[in-house]
């Protein structure tokens, strides 16, 4: 397990790159995904999972791969970023997606990739990964998230990050009348599935801010102003989260991505994790790190949850490059 990384060693990202593939994959009668590649043509595959679920990819996403050796592929999942209809919850569920995830790589002809999520992106990288481990090269996962109800109830509910962000958690909680506190998350659904679309953008601001003000060590205005500026990305983000946690991640039991990791532990893995995580506590990290013990483990010492933050960032370009020969 490696805690430290130096801070003259930290590194900044690979500069930025532009596709030179994009295209739509049509995944179900109401679904299509929005992908692209770019770096190397004839590289090393590696897929791209991102955040929320609903949280959409960014062209920064490409910029942790060496572009010289790695074959880039990011997808916006059902209803997030370029992928329509934007903020569809029909036939929206971890198992669409992993499905989807598997339709991508034969679409593109990949015989083996390596796959890379962090946030609910280390969810999805788990339970695809559980259930096709025959196509996975390497798995780089970062700030662990299951959906167990401790993890939802520590952020959603009141349970303990609120204690540490009482001011941000006062906006998200005010919006919510008091005969409804005895679930938040329940009552930010029924206003994110409201037919009033004024009630879903207020809902989806609030949901949204509360999730941007924890996310890093230091906050970042810049991202807590973003649910306010980005009113379609908000509502993305808010509903789809919220439809997966009301439902509990569609899994079938709590510890499911825990209880299945016996699948997975034959395949080269590096688990990175902030230690001052509020969003995704180190806890699940460290739950998963027992159950994996064949993978690096890694705390950025000085990081929350964001993947830019300099410990973390420079733990997965790490990472990145020890796998990108495979």
């Amino acid at each position: 397990m490696s805690t430290i990384a130096h801070k003259g060693n930290y590194r900044e990202l690979y500069p930025p790159i532009e596709p030179y593939d994009t295209g739509f994959l049509k995944v179900s009668d109401i679904h299509t995904l929005y992908y692209e590649q770019s770096g190397n043509k004839a590289g090393n595959p590696v897929v791209f999972v991102h955040g929320g679920p609903g949280g959409g990819t960014s062209p920064t996403d490409r910029c942790f791969f060496d572009p010289s050796t790695y074959r880039i592929i990011l997808f916006d999942q059902r209803g997030a970023g370029k992928s329509t209809p934007a903020a569809e919850l029909k036939e929206n569920t971890t198992w669409d997606l992993v499905e989807d995830m598997e339709r991508l790589r034969k679409h593109l002809g990949i015989d083996k990739w390596v796959v890379f999520g962090g946030s609910w992106g280390s969810t999805l990288s788990l339970a695809y990964s559980e259930t096709y481990p025959e196509f996975v090269k390497a798995i780089i996962l970062r700030g662990i998230f299951t959906l167990r109800r401790e993890e939802l109830e520590w952020f959603y509910e009141g349970k303990g990050a609120n204690m540490l962000f009482p001011d941000y958690w006062e906006e998200y909680v005010d919006y919510i009348p008091e005969v409804e506190h005895c679930s938040f998350m329940n009552a930010y659904y029924r206003r994110l599935t409201s037919e009033d679309e004024s009630v879903r953008i207020e809902a989806s601001r609030r949901w949204s801010k509360w999730e941007m003000a924890t996310s890093h060590l230091f906050i970042n205005d810049e991202k807590v102003a973003k649910p306010a500026n980005q009113s379609t990305w908000a509502l993305q983000f808010a509903r789809i989260e919220c439809h997966y946690f009301v439902n509990g991640g569609f899994f079938k039991s709590a510890n499911q991505l825990l209880d299945k990791a016996e699948n997975i532990r034959h395949i080269p893995g590096t688990i990175v994790q902030g230690r001052y995580d509020v969003v995704c506590p180190l806890d699940t990290a460290w739950k998963l790190h027992k159950k994996w013990p064949e993978a690096e483990f890694h705390i950025a010492p000085d990081s929350g949850h964001n993947s830019q933050e300099p410990a973390t960032r420079t733990f997965l370009l790490n990472a990145t490059d020890k796998y990108k020969n495979l």
